[in-house]
């Protein structure tokens, strides 16, 4: 499920599109309007007006939250979503963050703790990836350390990348 845009959203969207499986993708109305991506199933591309009901249905169905750099929409997300796991209001998911160079340029996460403004257990919140093996396989290990395997056992689908 991608905000169905262009960028790594529309990739997403191909890698789904490219295997045969499904995705959603959820537009949102803007002032100078977004086209969804040709890869989004189209029977599942909608249209969201307001950005808070967008979230939500992002957030219901998530088993992961992979951030790639972005702007202002991006750290929107990913700071909701980090509030929301910290302050219990979801439950925890795999959040990563994806280039650590751009990441620790854009966010001084030591100096948020070294100022007591975040915990430091709240750090073991997110991690950083820089492949998409080290994406993949670092949510396969967090759902199974979680005891809630992303695939059920009895799933005989190539998993791999």
């Amino acid at each position: 499920m991608t905000g169905s845009g262009p960028g790594i959203m529309e990739a997403a969207n191909r890698g789904a599109f490219d295997v045969g499986a499904p995705s959603v993708g959820l537009n949102i109305s803007l002032p100078h309007e977004q086209e969804p991506n040709p890869y989004v199933t189209p029977e599942l591309c909608f249209r969201v007006h307001y950005f808070g009901i967008r979230k939500l249905h992002f957030l219901l169905r998530a088993k992961a939250l992979v951030v790639f750099p972005g702007g202002f929409g991006t750290f929107d997300e990913l700071f909701e979503t980090l509030t929301l796991v910290q302050t219990r209001k979801i439950k925890p998911l795999p959040i990563v963050l994806v280039g650590e160079e751009f990441w620790r340029r854009a966010i001084d996460f030591d100096f948020l703790i070294d100022e007591g403004l975040v915990d430091p257990e709240d750090r073991k919140l997110f991690w950083f990836a820089e492949t998409g093996r080290q994406i993949w396989e670092g949510i396969l290990n967090w759902h199974r350390e979680a005891g809630a395997p992303l695939f059920p056992p009895s799933s005989t689908k190539d998993r791999h990348i």
